[in-house]
């Protein structure tokens, strides 16, 4: 049973940068995809990034292209968001995610277990 933890989230005003955490423990395939989404309320939950455990593709939403970038630590068994330029409309709680990788890594509807999330708040 693979289990997801995320950490990083906190406020900061409009410009700055925050870094996320994600960490897994349990069994994770070797093609294995992981991701970053966000949700505000009332909206659906969006696909911000997603990177298969090789490292490669790697895949970005057009809002966060430029800006955000995922990246993976294995032998920490850790995946992260390095968020720069941050806007007001990157406010969100943003979930860490994953699936065995049958699909390309971008097929965000395939992702089956999730971390809790953590919240991210930019002010203007």
């Amino acid at each position: 049973q693979v289990q997801l933890a995320e950490s990083g989230g906190g406020s900061v005003q409009a410009g700055g940068s925050l870094k996320l955490s994600c960490g897994a423990s349990g069994v994770i395939s070797s093609r294995a995809c992981m991701a970053w989404f966000r949700q505000v309320p009332g909206k659906e939950r969006e696909g911000v990034a997603s990177i298969r455990i090789g490292g490669t593709p790697k895949y970005y939403a057009d809002s966060v292209k430029g800006r955000f970038t995922i990246s993976q630590d294995n032998a920490k068994n850790t995946l992260y968001l390095q968020m720069n330029n941050l806007k007001p409309e990157d406010t969100a709680m943003y979930y860490c995610a994953t699936f065995p990788g049958w699909w390309a890594c971008d097929s965000w509807s395939s992702y089956n277990v999730w971390g809790q999330g953590t919240r991210v708040t930019v002010s203007s």
